[in-house]
């Protein structure tokens, strides 16, 4: 089951590339597949490290310190980072922390990710539904959006936690920006929160999502909400088969926003939810069976998730 373990050169080109919602399916199929620029990538490299430290201790992320050799990289890509909560047990509850980086101007919010093999096992089973958003943490969304019952539990567990140390984030340091990220099971957490801050915080606070392999997290009117509500970008790295779990023919779809990286290594901004080009993670792995477990933690520009 789901419960038992759950992932610029500037601020501002960042920021700027961040992919732009499409509320109109008709829009975005006009719209052409392009190839980010070496500039554009290593803008999401700050990004990429916030997600692998999720996966440390909250302890070590709190005193943002996180470890041994390949941990320490985490902590140390970002050593400006000014830390302000940490949690999670890594089992019922995923690994999260929250903090501010002045490198980027923003309030950081990360959650942990998952073992593959596991998370890919529940998210082909049947074991699950999709389900309305609960209304106290989610006023307002239309009853028509569904999610995962399994991620909705998970984001549940943490959200009023996360949602203090936002607060309490953005007012200590005077700002009107969260950025929240994540990989695998981390990234659909991510998304939640990106639905779910906004209906919480100051209309002038601006919340992004940069997400790694993540999963399909909600049917079609989530995904069109999150494209008329959000700012997501969610990289997919080759032949990941995580980003194409749940099945569309459980009535799971992305949201728009996808960045694949392909075989040769060029990151190619895929327009539209679930593009079908062989160029994009739905057209490139039509099944698991054709997919690559060990392109699940990446590299993301030379990244490698974990602690």
């Amino acid at each position: 089951m789901l419960s038992r373990s759950f992932c610029l050169a500037t601020a501002a080109a960042a920021a700027a590339f961040l992919l732009p919602t499409q509320a109109h399916a008709v829009a975005v199929k006009r719209q052409s597949i392009t190839t980010l620029s070496t500039t554009q990538i290593e803008a999401f490299k700050p990004f990429t490290f916030f997600a692998s430290a999720a996966y440390c201790q909250p302890s070590t992320t709190l005193a943002w310190s996180c470890g041994g050799s390949l941990s320490l990289a985490n902590c140390e890509a970002n050593p400006g980072f000014i830390p302000v909560a940490s949690g999670g047990d890594g089992s019922e509850t995923q690994f999260w922390f929250v903090g501010f980086d002045p490198v980027q101007s923003t309030v950081i919010v990360s959650h942990q990710g998952t073992d593959t093999s596991e998370l890919l096992a529940d998210l082909t089973d049947a074991d699950f539904f999709l389900g309305n958003l609960d209304s106290s943490l989610f006023p307002g969304v239309p009853s028509e959006v569904e999610i995962h019952s399994g991620f909705a539990a998970s984001q549940a567990r943490s959200a009023p936690a996360v949602l203090t140390a936002v607060q309490s984030a953005l007012e200590a340091h005077d700002s009107k920006s969260v950025t929240v990220v994540g990989h695998s099971l981390g990234a659909a957490l991510a998304l939640l929160d990106s639905v779910f801050l906004p209906l919480h915080l100051p209309s002038d606070v601006t919340v992004t999502t940069v997400g790694y392999g993540m999963p399909r997290v909600g049917n079609q009117a989530f995904a069109n909400y999150v494209d008329a509500h959000q700012k997501l970008t969610r990289i997919n790295n080759k032949e990941d088969p995580i980003p194409i779990v749940p099945g569309r023919f459980l009535g799971f779809v992305h949201a728009s926003g996808e960045v694949h990286i392909e075989d040769s290594n060029a990151w190619d901004a895929c327009p539209g939810q679930d593009n079908p080009s062989a160029l994009c993670s739905t057209g490139d792995v039509p099944n698991i069976f054709e997919s690559d477990e060990s392109d699940h933690d990446g590299p993301y520009d030379g990244v490698e998730m974990g602690c």
